[in-house]
């Protein structure tokens, strides 16, 4: 799974992609301060099914603190997008096309208003950051435009001399996006299209370009400077402003600061948490500084944002569910580590998708799965649900 980073620059895109993995990124106030993607690892947070089981986990990947588990997805974090961006301006089209592969967008927008729509710095308060969701709306749908028109004449024309079927034409022009034919034929068919393809307006292109762009890149607002001038009257006006989209409240400056204190074993800190404990080592500076987070955030908002924002956009947006492996009689792998792997798996996962999920020779060899919790046996068509722990069954 892969989550991309999207936003304006200079909005604390790239502190955000650093909140969230804690990965060596250059962050500073002027545009186009990242040029090539960042990729690092972040974490989604679930409660660990280890509590279920009265122990104490040993993930091979990822973390369990205080038994919240930590499940690694990967992000990339691309250059900051300016009006434009889809005809190439700011090198656009390239760092589009770096998001090909995103089965998610985090849009991170300043929610102070103190960074213009070319990424400059202004006067908190006096840039409205609705205008930017609305430029990176328009910005991604003319880029899904771009791809689809791309040869439409001579596409167009074999679709009628040939009479291929226009949704699994679509499909094979916007493969590269995720778009398959089940997906193009429901577009299709919810605008009411023709099925004389050379008749479609400019209009009908872009609706249909903005459909399959919401569809296959689903996008969470991190509202981000949060704790900034305007920022909390911004936040309730946006909420009401954009309906459709869950919007976040963050301050990716805080949780660099609270992870780094944790890291450095001054706080005890666990990301989405709305509070910390001092640890007896911060100096009165420090101790200033995380106890205005403390009061301009946490006790705010109710957490810095960013773990919500991973966690919503996993979970909510993209549907997924969390998959334990085990065995009834035995939680340990060879090594003996507990309940050592976790799978996000989609929504609607059955025992033999997960099954496959682990190897191909088990899924050809799928005999029944347990659930372990309630030792019940169930069939392959049985339907996961987040958190289940699962034993396989299957042939040698």
């Amino acid at each position: 799974m892969l989550i991309g980073i999207v936003g304006k620059p200079s909005t604390g895109k790239s502190t955000f992609f650093k909140a969230a993995t804690l990965a060596e990124v250059d962050i500073a106030n002027y545009p186009f301060t990242t040029i090539k993607p960042n990729h690092a690892v972040g974490y989604v947070k679930i409660d660990c099914v280890d509590v279920d089981f009265n122990t104490q986990c040993n993930p091979r990947f990822g973390y369990c603190t205080d038994h919240k588990r930590f499940v690694p997805i990967d992000l990339l974090d691309v250059a900051g997008l300016i009006e434009g961006a889809s005809e190439g301006e700011g090198l656009g089209n390239q760092f589009l096309d770096d998001l090909n592969q995103a089965d998610a967008l985090i849009h991170v927008i300043d929610l102070a208003g103190m960074t213009n729509a070319k990424g400059e710095s202004v006067e908190p308060g006096s840039y409205d950051p609705a205008n930017d969701i609305r430029f990176l709306e328009r910005e991604l749908d003319l880029w899904y435009l771009r791809i689809l028109k791309k040869g439409w004449e001579k596409f167009s024309r074999t679709i009628k001399q040939e009479g291929s079927d226009i949704s699994k034409a679509i499909a094979k022009q916007m493969s590269g996006l995720r778009v398959d034919e089940d997906l193009a034929k429901e577009v299709i068919k919810k605008l009411n299209l023709s099925d004389k393809i050379d008749i479609w307006s400019e209009e009908d292109l872009m609706n249909l370009a903005s459909i399959l762009r919401m569809k296959t890149k689903p996008m969470i607002i991190a509202a981000n400077k949060c704790d900034i001038g305007v920022a909390y009257e911004n936040f309730e006006r946006l909420k009401k402003e954009f309906p459709e989209y869950v919007i976040i409240a963050c301050s990716a400056d805080s949780e660099v600061a609270l992870k780094s204190a944790a890291k450095k074993g001054m706080i005890d800190y666990v990301p989405g948490n709305n509070d910390f404990k001092d640890l007896g080592k911060l100096n009165e500076g420090q101790k200033k500084a995380l106890n205005f987070i403390k009061e301009n955030v946490l006790r705010k908002y109710g957490n810095t944002g960013v773990q919500d924002v991973l966690d919503k956009v996993v979970f909510d947006i993209l549907k997924m569910v969390a998959i334990f492996p085990g065995g009834v009689n035995k939680l340990e792998d060879k090594d003996g580590n507990v309940l050592p792997d976790c799978f996000l798996m989609k929504s609607g996962t059955t025992a033999l998708d997960f099954a496959y999920r682990l190897h191909s020779s088990i899924g050809d060899g799928f005999i029944r799965a347990i659930d372990v919790k309630t030792k019940r046996t169930v069939g392959k068509e049985h339907v996961l649900k987040n958190r289940d722990v699962i034993e396989i069954v299957a042939k040698c």
